[in-house]
C-alpha cells in the first residue's frame, strides 16, 4: 500500500492497539466548525481524502470543499481510493478477460505485460454459475454442482489461471456462497489495516464491487457500492474512482418491529419510501433510536437493497451491534480491537451527535408501522400489502398484463398439465425460491422460514404440485444453523432442499420449469407467478415463462408455495386442511418473534463461521483437479466462453482527436425505466436468437448453451444478446416485444444485432433514444460494452442511472440528456430520423451540445442536449475511447 499525503491538516498520527502501532489520519484533529456535523459516511470519504492528499488527485481544496457542507460543494469532483475490490464471476470473468487482453496489448505496444496487475486486493467469488436444474430432492445439490462444473469448465480454467498469474487476486471457489454474504461474514473488516512504506496503517474498510448489491456491506459500516466492471478494473490498476461529493439523506428509524413483521417487510417499506423520495446518486445514512432494535443482519438486508431504492449506498455507522456481529462471525481478536479503538478515536463510532448531522434532507419511519408485504409484479419498489396482494394481482392481470376480465380467474384460464391430474391457470405460483443475498444472510428470516415449514408439516400441509421449490443459501453457515435448529428436515419435506450455494433465481438461474408445466403456460398464454426472497423481479429476469414476479420474505415464500396461487389471499384464506379436515390459516403456522429469536440464539454459533471460512480459498476436489497454464499471458484457445476482446485492436500509444457524430441512425427508441436487464444479455439463450445461431455455428448444441451470464467472457455471444431481452419494447415497432428493430434504409424488421451489423457495414453510426431512468438495475458492464460493440456512439435519454451512465463513458459511448422538459415524444421521434451531434470536439463536462435532427422528409430541427460526462476525469476517459485504453496508455 502506497500512501503519499501532504498532511496539510496535520491529522497523521500513531496509535497503539494491543502490542502494535498503527499510523492513522485522525480527522478529530481538524479544527473546523462543521466537523461534528459531518455524517459518518462523509467522514469515511474525508479520511480517504486526507490519506491520499497529493496535490494532484486530491488537493487541500477538495478537503475544504467536503468540510464546507455547502450546496456548491456537491458539484465538486473528488477522487476516491477504495481499499479493495469485490467481484462475482459473471462480472468478474470479463474483467479478468480484459486484464488478460491488456497484457497482450501492452506486449504488442512494446511494454511490460506484468505491469498489468491489481494494485489493491481483489476477491472474486464464484457464485453466479449454479443453476436450479435439479430441485426438491436430497441429491439436488450434488447434481447441480456436477452440471455447474461441466458447463463452466472453460471459465473455471481461466479464473484459476488468473489466480496464479495476477498478484493481489484471490478466487473463492464455487459452492462457498454469494459474494455479498461471504463479504459480510468473512472478507469485510470494518477497519482495514495494511503495510505501507513507513509501517502499518489503519483506515476505514472501503470497496467497490462489480455487483450493484455490493452495498450490502454498508450494514457492517464498510462504505462501498457497485460499479461497472470497467471502473472496477481501473480501481484495481491504481486509478481513483472519480465522483462528485454526494448528498447525504438521513433516514431516522424509531420504535421497533411489531409481532409478525420481518426484516424483509421493513426493507420493502424503506425501498418504496426512498424510491418515492428520489435518492439516485445520493448516500443514505440510517440513524436514530430504532437502530438499537435492528440486528446487523437486518441492517445488511436494508443496505443490500440500495440499488432498488436508487441510492449509491445505505450506510450504518459502527456501534455495539457491529462489534457483536464481528465477534459472532469469527473475526479475530486483533480485528475486533482495531475496529473499536480506531472508530472511537476518530469519531467514526455512532453517538448522540447524529441528531445534529447536516443531512441534505431526512426521512423518518416508525418501525411499528411496518406490516407484512410483497413487492411486484415487475419492480422491487412496487410494494403491496400482503392483505392486498390478491386484489392487486387481479387488477394487474387486467390493467398490466392485458388479460380480459372474463378470463382473469384460474378457473377460466386453467389448462391441464400433460400427464398430471391438475391444471394451472392465471396467478398460479410456479416458482417459490428462498434465494439471494438479501435475505439468506439473515438468520431470523431463514430460521423463521424453517419454523413456518415445521408448523405446516405438523398440520399436514404440502406444497402444490405445480410449484418449483428451491433453497439456495448465501453461505454454508446457513446450512449449519438450519440443521442445528432442526428445521432443515421440514424444509426438505416441503421441497425446499438445498440446490446450491449461490445467486440462483434472483439472477435468472431458476432453471427450466418442468416441461409439462412450461407447455401448459405457453399454450394458455398464462400469467403465472414466482415468489422469491431476492432483490430483483424485473420483467424477463426470473424465468422466460413467468411474467409476474414477487419479492417476499423466505417465510412468505414457504406460505405461497403451500397456497400455490396469487389468487389466494393468504392473509385470511385457508392454506389447506389438516388430517382432521380443519382449515389451516397462515396465523396457525406463523412463529412468534420470540420463537424465532430463541431458535437463532440456540442455533447460530461462532465456530460455524470459523469452520466454514477456515479454508475458504481451497475449494472442493473438483476445483483442485482443474489444471491450467502458468504463463503470464493467457493462451487464447478456441472457446465459446473465453475470447480475446476487440477493445484494443488498432490502438495507438496516443488517442486521436475527438470528432462530432454525423448521420447517425436510430437503433432503438425505448421508454422509461429501461433496466440493464433489458439492455445486457442475461438469462437463457434462445435457439433462434442471434447468439443461439452463433453458438450452433460453433458446434454448440442448445442443451449446452448455458446462460448469457456464464458466457460473459465471449464478446461474440454477448454483443448478439445486447438489447435482446424478451420483454423489451422498441417504440420504432408496434405491438412487438423482444430485441427487434426496423432497419430504416429498407424498412425491414429484424433483430437489433443484425440491423447494427448492416449499419456497421455501411459505416453508419448509431444512437439509442430513451425515456427516464435509463439503465437502472444491476451494475452490468456488458450493458455498456454491448452498446459500444453494436456501434452506438451516443445514448440520448431523459435521465440516467448513475452506474450505467458511468459505464457508457467507460466504453467510449456519449450519454446525452434531454433538457427543458423535452423528450422523444414531444419532438415526435419515430426512428426514421438521422442525428448530427456537434460540439464534441471542444466539449467540457456537463456542456450543452447541439443535436440536429433531420426528418425523413428532409426537414431539420436543432435541439440542445446536455453531455452527462460530468467530470474532467470522465472526459479524459472518453477522449481515450474508454477507461481501459486510458489506463493502458498511462501505464505505458
Amino acid at each position: 500500500m502506497l500512501v503519499q499525503s501532504k498532511n496539510s491538516f496535520k491529522t497523521k498520527e500513531n496509535i497503539k492497539i494491543g502490542s502494535k502501532e498503527y499510523t492513522i489520519f485522525n480527522q478529530q484533529k481538524i479544527s473546523h466548525p462543521n466537523l461534528k456535523k459531518l455524517p459518518i459516511s462523509l467522514r469515511v470519504l474525508l479520511e480517504n481524502l486526507l490519506r491520499h492528499e497529493d496535490g494532484v488527485h486530491v488537493t487541500k481544496e477538495d478537503i475544504d470543499s467536503l468540510l464546507s457542507l455547502s450546496k456548491e460543494s456537491l458539484s465538486r469532483e473528488i477522487s476516491f481510493f477504495p481499499a479493495r475490490v469485490l467481484m462475482q464471476d459473471f462480472t468478474g470473468v470479463p474483467a479478468v478477460v480484459d486484464l488478460a487482453a491488456m497484457r497482450d496489448a501492452m506486449k504488442s505496444l512494446g511494454g511490460d505485460p506484468t505491469k498489468i496487475n491489481p494494485l489493491v486486493p481483489v476477491d472474486l467469488v464464484i457464485d453466479h454459475s449454479v443453476m436450479v436444474d435439479s430441485f426438491a430432492k436430497p441429491t439436488s445439490f450434488d447434481e447441480n454442482v456436477k452440471m455447474e462444473f461441466e458447463r463452466n469448465h472453460e471459465r473455471y480454467v481461466f479464473l484459476k489461471w488468473g489466480q496464479s498469474a495476477f498478484r493481489n487476486f484471490k478466487v473463492v471457489p464455487p459452492g462457498t456462497g454469494i459474494c455479498h454474504q461471504v463479504n459480510l461474514e468473512y472478507l469485510g473488516k470494518t477497519v482495514w489495516h495494511a503495510k505501507g512504506h513507513h509501517g502499518e496503517y489503519a483506515f476505514p474498510d472501503t470497496l467497490v464491487g462489480t455487483d450493484s448489491h455490493t452495498t450490502m456491506i454498508n450494514g457492517l459500516s464498510v462504505l462501498g457500492w457497485g460499479v461497472g466492471g470497467i471502473e472496477a478494473e481501473a480501481v484495481m490498476l491504481g486509478q481513483p474512482l472519480s465522483m462528485l461529493i454526494p448528498e447525504v439523506i438521513g433516514f431516522r428509524l424509531e420504535g421497533k418491529l411489531h409481532e409478525g413483521a420481518t426484516a424483509t417487510d421493513l426493507v420493502l417499506t424503506v425501498t418504496q419510501m426512498l424510491r418515492k423520495k428520489g435518492v439516485v446518486g445520493k448516500f443514505v445514512e440510517f440513524y436514530g433510536p430504532g437502530l438499537k432494535g435492528l440486528s446487523l443482519a437486518d441492517r445488511a438486508t436494508i443496505a443490500n437493497m440500495a440499488p432498488e431504492y436508487g441510492a449509491t449506498c445505505g450506510f450504518f455507522p459502527v456501534d455495539e451491534e457491529t462489534m457483536k456481529y464481528l465477534k459472532l462471525s469469527g473475526r479475530d481478536a486483533e480485528t475486533l480491537a482495531i475496529v473499536e479503538t480506531y472508530a472511537k478515536a476518530t469519531g467514526m463510532w455512532r453517538s448522540e451527535d447524529e441528531e445534529h448531522f447536516a443531512f441534505q434532507d431526512t426521512l423518518k419511519l416508525n418501525l411499528s408501522e411496518v406490516v407484512p408485504s410483497l413487492a411486484g409484479p415487475k419492480r422491487p419498489q412496487d410494494r403491496v400489502l400482503l392483505a392486498d396482494a390478491k386484489h392487486d394481482f387481479q387488477k394487474q392481470l387486467v390493467a398490466g398484463f392485458q388479460v380480459t376480465e372474463e378470463n382473469a380467474s384460474k378457473e377460466a384460464s386453467a389448462h391441464t398439465v400433460e400427464g398430471e391430474s391438475y391444471k394451472v391457470g392465471h396467478g398460479d405460483v410456479v416458482i417459490a425460491a428462498i434465494t439471494s443475498c438479501t435475505n439468506t444472510s439473515n438468520p431470523s428470516v431463514m430460521i423463521g422460514a424453517g419454523l413456518v415449514a415445521k408448523k405446516a408439516v405438523e398440520r399436514g400441509l404440502k406444497v402444490k404440485p405445480w410449484v418449483k421449490t428451491s433453497l439456495a443459501p448465501g453461505s454454508q453457515v446457513v446450512t449449519d444453523y438450519l440443521e442445528k435448529s432442526g428445521v432443515q428436515k421440514y424444509l426438505d419435506y416441503l421441497g425446499f432442499n438445498l440446490v446450491g450455494y449461490g445467486c440462483t433465481t434472483c439472477i435468472g438461474n431458476s432453471g427450466p420449469l418442468p416441461l409439462p408445466i412450461a407447455n401448459a403456460v405457453e399454450k394458455g398464454n398464462l400469467v403465472v407467478a414466482s415468489v422469491l426472497s431476492g432483490n430483483r423481479n424485473f420483467e424477463g429476469r426470473i424465468n422466460p415463462s413467468v411474467k409476474a414476479n414477487y419479492l417476499a420474505s423466505p417465510m412468505l415464500v414457504v406460505a405461497h408455495a403451500i397456497a400455490g396461487s396469487m389468487l389466494v389471499d393468504i392473509s385470511k384464506d385457508s392454506l389447506g386442511e389438516d388430517e382432521n379436515g380443519q382449515a389451516v390459516y397462515l396465523k396457525d403456522i406463523w412463529p412468534s418473534n420470540q420463537e424465532i429469536q430463541e431458535a437463532v440464539n440456540q442455533a447460530v454459533e461462532v465456530r460455524q463461521f470459523q469452520t466454514r471460512y477456515g479454508n475458504v480459498f481451497e475449494g472442493t476436489e473438483d476445483w483442485k483437479k482443474i489444471k491450467t497454464t502458468s504463463s503470464q499471458t493467457y493462451t487464447w484457445d478456441e472457446s465459446t466462453y473465453i475470447k480475446n476482446p476487440p477493445y484494443f485492436h488498432g490502438m495507438g500509444k496516443t488517442p486521436t482527436a475527438l470528432k462530432g457524430i454525423h448521420g447517425a441512425r436510430v437503433l432503438a427508441i425505448l421508454g422509461d425505466s429501461i433496466t440493464t436487464d433489458h439492455i445486457s444479455p442475461a438469462g437463457s439463450i434462445k435457439k433462434d436468437s442471434p447468439a443461439g445461431k452463433y453458438l450452433m455455428s460453433k458446434g454448440v448444441q442448445p442443451n449446452d448453451f448455458n446462460s448469457y451470464g456464464s458466457r460473459r467472457g465471449n464478446d461474440e455471444v454477448m454483443v448478439r444478446g445486447t438489447f435482446a431481452n424478451i420483454r423489451i419494447k422498441n417504440e420504432m415497432l408496434s405491438g412487438i416485444e423482444g430485441g427487434m428493430t426496423k432497419y430504416v434504409p429498407t424498412g425491414e424488421t429484424m433483430a437489433i444485432y443484425d440491423a447494427a451489423m448492416m449499419y456497421h457495414d455501411s459505416r453508419t453510426p448509431l444512437v439509442v433514444v430513451a425515456g427516464k431512468e435509463y439503465g437502472t438495475g444491476s451494475s452490468r458492464d456488458w450493458a455498456a460494452k454491448g452498446t459500444n460493440l453494436l456501434g452506438v456512439k451516443a445514448v440520448i435519454a431523459e435521465s440516467f442511472e448513475r452506474i450505467h451512465r458511468s459505464n457508457l463513458i467507460g466504453m467510449g459511448v456519449l450519454p446525452l440528456q434531454f433538457i427543458g422538459g423535452m423528450d422523444r415524444k414531444s419532438i415526435g421521434l419515430d426512428g426514421s430520423e438521422t442525428f448530427d451531434i456537434q460540439g464534441i470536439e471542444t466539449m467540457k463536462p456537463q456542456e450543452e451540445l447541439t443535436v440536429t435532427i433531420t426528418r425523413s422528409d428532409g426537414a431539420k430541427e436543432n435541439i440542445k442536449a446536455r453531455s452527462r460526462i460530468d467530470t474532467i476525469v470522465e472526459l479524459d476517459y472518453y477522449k481515450n475511447g474508454g477507461i481501459l485504453p486510458y489506463v493502458l496508455r498511462k501505464l505505458m
